[in-house]
């Protein structure tokens, strides 16, 4: 596993510097990766996808499980130092390629299963996770590092200060909570914040029904009552909810946003779905 020295030295060596564009933030102590590794219970058995895998620190860890890895990586100029780093280990497959790009069903190909584990960019980490509840079902299983207010928001629950529409996503397809705290020392650079672990596990099935009400449907609520966080539902959701709906969703016209659970929100934009 790599350590700082031996980070500085294949970015001198290659001429490289980290890259405040892609938000890139290289992980320096193996503690840490095996910390990582361990909270997702990564063995031999696994398919594992890793995201912005950078030089190589994490997929090393992962590698020496003896999991399937496939690394994904879109700076084009670490992508042959990540190659040679990895070169003595088979299990490993580097992709170059933008993961908000991705097609996930060719990238994943026929295993059923996968664990996503991964250092994420802090200025890709939310859209990313979204999308893989989204989009890739076959994600079982995601650990990822983040920006510590932003895996605090991933995580939120109803009342929480950090709770929030991306909260509501989150809780829609699986559960999440905070695994860890990672302080900024243990990367180059050093990022100005801590970062956290977060573990998100997929539900079997959404926590509100496609039945009841359209994934799109329950967004489009969602985003519209914190769009305006601060005032009560019946004022935030004017344009878009009727008065009646609160009542057949069993929902307080006078709640605010932050106090409904995404049972409750699917209650209440199903009632404005229905005709």
């Amino acid at each position: 596993m790599l350590g700082a020295a031996d980070v500085r030295r294949l970015l001198a060596e290659h001429g490289l510097r980290p890259s405040k564009a892609l938000g890139q933030h290289f992980v320096t102590d193996p503690n840490t990766v095996r910390r990582i590794v361990r909270l997702a219970d990564v063995d031999a058995d696994e398919s594992v996808v890793e995201i912005g895998a950078g030089l190589g620190s994490l997929t090393l860890a992962l590698a020496l499980t003896g999991a399937q890895v496939v690394a994904v990586e879109v700076d084009r100029h670490l992508v042959s130092v990540l190659r040679a780093v990895l070169a003595e280990h088979t299990n490993v497959t580097v992709v170059e390629a933008d993961a908000l790009a991705l097609d996930w069903g060719e990238l994943l190909g026929a295993s059923p299963a996968w664990c996503l584990v991964a250092n994420l960019p802090y200025n890709v980490a939310t859209p990313l996770v979204v999308r893989v509840l989204e989009e890739a079902p076959r994600v079982r299983m995601m650990l990822v590092m983040v920006q510590r207010e932003v895996g605090e928001r991933l995580a939120a629950v109803p009342g929480s200060r950090a709770y929030g529409a991306v909260s509501v996503k989150v809780a829609y397809w699986a559960t999440a909570a905070v695994v860890g705290v990672v302080p900024p020392t243990v990367f180059v650079p050093r990022p100005a914040v801590e970062s956290a672990l977060v573990r998100i596990d997929r539900r079997d099935s959404p926590a509100v029904p496609e039945s009841l009400v359209s994934y799109a449907r329950l967004c489009e609520v969602v985003v519209a009552g914190f769009g305006q966080r601060r005032k009560m539902l019946r004022r935030s959701l004017a344009s878009i909810v009727a008065s009646e709906a609160f009542d057949a969703a069993g929902v307080a016209p006078s709640a605010r946003a932050e106090e409904l659970d995404v049972e409750q929100w699917g209650r209440l934009a199903a009632a404005v779905e229905t005709p």
